[in-house]
């Protein structure tokens, strides 16, 4: 059997799969637990020490085509997706559980690399991967699935249809990066693009402790676009945004207007977008931009009276509906 390559016996649940989880996967893993059941024990589930009060649970699957992509990978998509779910309702990551579904043929290097990067977000939110599971596939179109589950200590509870009249918009960062970088990468063209992937934790315990955060939600598919549509249509708010504060590379804005291509409806997935009441809105940004991953955050918009739905007020002085995407811009992409 070849050491180098995927096999279904790698999937079967025998010897030839715990080798893989041991030798392979598990040394990648330095946040293996801190429950009496840890990852490293192998056995139906992992334990965490218990909270009082509520927690977070969310799920999610992840597969991006190419799995390797400038900024990032398929891992770090998986695990920062997860733990930035939790992280936009206001609870600290706490442990992840992760299912790993994979072609037939693939490198164990890449696994390897996959599972390095899941650590690396783990260890900068402080959080446990505590449990998992392999799969192998035969022949596919897809080369990797991840599923994780993440559970998260609630620190300030909150949701995303908290936007009211006179509230202000703050984005975290530049929007669009990762949708483009998958595309630009599909097409083959030489971009100076990089995907975003990355924890928000950071970005948003920053935020809780400056001040008021009334609703928040990560711009991934649908990107800005989409998670500004559904705050407003949820709060049953109109939300008017300003085009020209709206942080993006211009590498980015060049690649949309080449491919016919909206970076505002593209998937972002290390930004969050957050409603704060107008009189903390500076605090609460200058928080933000304080961190590693907040440092070009800027007020994108406000919150008005009206019919739900987003405005985008031009740059020449116009203004125009900014609609969610009908489909998926650039399919696969998280």
């Amino acid at each position: 059997m070849p050491e180098d390559r995927i096999t279904p016996e790698h999937g079967a649940g025998g010897e030839y799969t715990e080798k893989l989880i041991r030798e392979v996967l598990l040394p990648q893993i330095t946040m293996r637990g801190e429950g009496s059941v840890r990852l490293d024990d192998l056995d139906d589930g992992g334990t965490f020490p218990s909270v009082k009060g509520e927690m977070v649970l969310t799920t999610d699957a992840h597969t991006v085509d190419p799995p390797v992509f400038p900024g990032g990978d398929v891992g770090a998509l998986a695990a920062a997706g997860t733990v930035n779910d939790l992280a936009v309702m206001g609870a600290e990551p706490v442990a992840m559980a992760c299912s790993l579904v994979v072609r037939e043929g693939t490198p164990v290097e890449d696994l390897e690399r996959y599972y390095r990067s899941v650590n690396e977000v783990l260890e900068e939110v402080g959080a446990h991967l505590i449990a998992g599971d392999t799969k192998v596939l035969g022949s596919s179109d897809v080369d990797v699935i991840m599923t994780t589950t993440g559970v998260g200590r609630i620190k300030e509870l909150v949701r995303d249809d908290g936007a009211e009249p006179g509230d202000v918009i703050i984005v975290s960062g530049t929007v669009g990066d990762h949708g483009m970088t998958i595309l630009a990468v599909r097409q083959g063209l030489d971009a100076d693009v990089e995907s975003d992937v990355g924890p928000v934790w950071e970005v948003v315990e920053a935020a809780l402790d400056a001040g008021e955060v009334k609703a928040m939600k990560d711009p991934t598919r649908g990107g800005l676009a989409g998670a500004l549509n559904e705050m407003a249509e949820k709060a049953g708010v109109r939300m008017i945004i300003e085009e020209e504060r709206i942080p993006m590379k211009e590498e980015v804005r060049i690649l949309g207007d080449m491919l016919g291509v909206n970076p505002l409806q593209v998937a972002n997935e290390g930004k969050v977008v957050m409603v704060v009441p107008e009189e903390d809105a500076e605090d609460v940004l200058a928080a933000v931009k304080s961190t590693g991953r907040g440092k070009e955050a800027e007020i994108i918009g406000r919150v008005e009276e009206g019919p739900p739905r987003v405005e985008l007020e031009t740059e020449i002085g116009g203004r125009t509906l900014l609609e969610k995407p009908v489909g998926d811009p650039v399919p696969r992409v998280c």
